[in-house]
């Protein structure tokens, strides 16, 4: 069996969660509200304070769905407790950011700045080369924080770029 897939999510006080027939899922916090169809081979089920996430059969499938049905289901509660924050920085002096309402943008050396619009539910927060993307969907605050890195990913000879602030960059030695 799973182990992730077993261990029971502990719904803490000030959330609700809603789980219909179909497996639609809607979970609401202090925070926000977010909704999940989940897989229909998956389980879910309520036990007063505790939610529990079951397989229908052994097969392979069912197996993948599992602990993947209870990581997703975990996220949306702690994402209305507590949100998520995913952290980047800009290495180089000539790099530039500002952030102006849900907008931010970037001087990165090319040609024009480059602008990326906040989604719904999501925040930036900008400390001089440090570049923070909040908000409750875990999945969705990783994804554009890929999307803000795609844009000048740091190379490895000047180490120059945009990237996460505890990724480390493995140098390279120049021509000699």
């Amino acid at each position: 069996m799973s182990r992730i897939g077993r261990v029971p999510i502990v719904v803490p006080p000030g959330v609700e969660v809603h789980i219909s027939e179909d497996n639609h899922v809607e979970v609401k916090g202090p925070k926000g509200l977010l909704h999940r169809q989940l897989h229909p081979r998956v389980l879910v089920h309520r036990n007063g304070t505790t939610i529990e996430v079951a397989r229908r059969s052994e097969a392979k499938l069912d197996k993948s769905l599992h602990g993947l049905s209870r990581t997703l289901l975990y996220n949306m509660i702690v994402g209305v407790t507590t949100g998520f924050e995913k952290q980047l920085e800009i290495v180089w002096s000539g790099f530039r950011a500002q952030v102006q309402q849900k907008t931010l943008s970037l001087q990165l050396g090319h040609s024009h700045p480059i602008i990326h619009e906040a989604p719904e539910g999501l925040e930036f927060e900008l400390n001089r080369t440090i570049i923070t993307v909040r908000g409750i969907d875990k999945e969705l605050v990783g994804q554009v924080a890929a999307n803000i890195r795609s844009v000048r990913k740091p190379e490895p000879y000047k180490g120059k770029g945009i990237k996460y602030v505890n990724e480390t960059i493995r140098r390279k030695e120049g021509k000699s």
